[in-house]
């Protein structure tokens, strides 16, 4: 349990700070496509988190972006949306035996098809909202949503990477 928490504890610190220092910083088709993978955070909390802790922090991983990225409350709002919706994903996909506790949903434990529906959906769900709170208009509702979904594709190939690159293998003797 206190493993689970250090671990989670890291990985929040660590995806924001690659986040605001690296990947922010990184012109991709002119602003076109926008990769956030401290989302990843989100995504690879444990299947047992209560919802009250998943908003929570899920909230305060939006406002520490906000801070960085000097965009007040854009980042939390899409974060605690993203939190709301990954309590209804998690009911919608639950196998029927139900979640194995203090497991994370990562390609590794559920596939990548698994992984795909439920962090493509919630990474859509994301960048939705905070792009369409960035403009704050319906005007231009097509390139903005194309703009999202080139953004998901992104971030969703960069979610896939930092989970193979930070795979663990365990060796039985």
């Amino acid at each position: 349990m206190i493993g689970t928490v250090i671990a989670n504890i890291f990985r929040f610190v660590l995806l924001v700070l690659v986040q605001a220092m690296v990947i922010d910083h990184v012109d991709l088709a002119n602003g076109w496509v926008v990769p956030y993978l401290y989302v990843l955070f989100i995504i690879l909390l444990p299947f047992d988190t209560p919802g009250w802790a998943t908003l929570v922090l899920s909230f305060a991983l939006g406002m520490a972006m906000d801070f960085f990225s000097s965009t007040p409350g854009l980042h939390a709002a899409a974060c605690t949306a993203m939190a709301f919706a990954r309590l209804l994903m998690l009911r919608v996909l639950t196998p029927r035996e139900g979640y194995d506790p203090g497991k994370q949903p990562t390609v590794q434990h559920m596939g990548l098809a698994w992984f795909m529906t439920f962090g493509g959906t919630l990474v859509l769900v994301h960048h939705l909202v905070l792009f369409f709170l960035e403009v704050y208009r319906f005007t231009n509702f097509g390139s903005t949503f194309l703009r999202a979904l080139m953004s998901v594709a992104a971030t969703l190939v960069l979610c896939l990477l930092a989970q193979a690159l930070s795979r663990r293998e365990v060796r039985v003797r």
